[in-house]
Parts: C-alpha cells; structure tokens; sequence
C-alpha cells in the first residue's frame, strides 16, 4: 500500500532488530500498554506467525517504509478487530524522530484508513490517545475521527495518573 511518499508494508524477518528496538524502548510503553520488555524470540515468533489471517488474529501490523530514503521509520497497527461489528483500534508510531511532524504519520494514517474501510470494509475506527499527546491527538483529528469520550485517570504513570481520550471514525 502506499500514498505519496510511504509505503505501508508487510513485517519481513531483517525488521526484528528494529522491532527489538522500538518495542524495548520505555519511552513507548505507557502509550502500548506494556510494562516489560521483549525478547528477540518472541519477536521473531511474533514476526514468523504475521502471515496469518487478519480475520484470524484481530491484528495487523505494517511497517513504515519512507519511499524516498527507503528507510523503515515507524509501525502502524490495526487490532482489537471484531468481525460482527466491523470495527478496530488503530495506533501508530513514527519511531525515527527526525521523520515527525513532517505529514509521514497523516500519510500513513490516509492510507490506512482507505484500506480499512475500502478494503476490510470496516464501519468504524478508533483509537486511545493520552490527553497530553497534542500531535497525535491533532494528527487523529485532522483525519476526521472525534472525541467521544474521557477516561479519568486511566493510564498510570510516573508523574501520576493521566486521562485518556478515546476518538472514533465512522464510515459513513
């Protein structure tokens, strides 16, 4: 898949290193959820099995290839798939910093999007942004998906507890 200067590509077995990286690294985890780290091996199982069915796993993960720099700068994920009410979560990394704030996200997210509802022919997405994630919260928006609500408290970190936004986009 691809749209203007991205490519949204399948995992490919030389992307562990890089998953190793990203997934390892503490600064990422209280926006995934994850409190430990990964190991190579599950990694490498984790990248063995991405072949399988979307419609089997409820997941999809797709690397960020910069089609220019031919560089891989980031992950973009479709999970938490419920066949029956045709929707999923959504989330995104640009884990190379020097590709932020430069549109690649939104293009990736564009292209996304299209695949989901062309595609998957999903009615809805939606995605879980912390509420002092100001790009990604304007990067969702901009993409047309709205607040539709506020978990208080939800997300516990080291400066405490912080709230959690839920946005959606429907097909319409």
């Amino acid at each position: 898949m691809k749209y203007k200067n991205i490519k949204l590509r399948a995992l490919e077995p030389e992307d562990l290193e890089l998953l190793y990286e990203w997934e390892n690294n503490d600064t990422y985890w209280v926006i995934s959820n994850t409190v430990s780290p990964f190991s190579r091996y599950t990694l490498k199982r984790y990248i063995e099995n991405s072949h399988k069915n979307f419609y089997e796993t409820g997941q999809l993960r797709l690397m960020i290839d910069h089609g220019k720099d031919k560089m891989t700068i980031g992950t973009i994920d479709i999970f938490d798939f419920d066949p029956f009410h045709k929707r999923a979560g959504i989330g995104i990394l640009i884990a190379n910093e020097s590709y932020r704030r430069k549109g690649y996200a939104s293009m990736s997210l564009t292209c996304l999007i299209k695949y989901c509802f062309k595609t998957l022919q999903l009615h809805q997405l939606y995605c879980n942004i912390l509420a002092n994630n100001f790009e990604s919260i304007d990067l969702f928006k901009k993409q047309g998906f709205v607040l539709i609500g506020i978990k208080k408290d939800w997300i516990h970190t080291s400066s405490g507890y912080q709230d959690e936004y839920m946005f959606q986009l429907i097909n319409e």
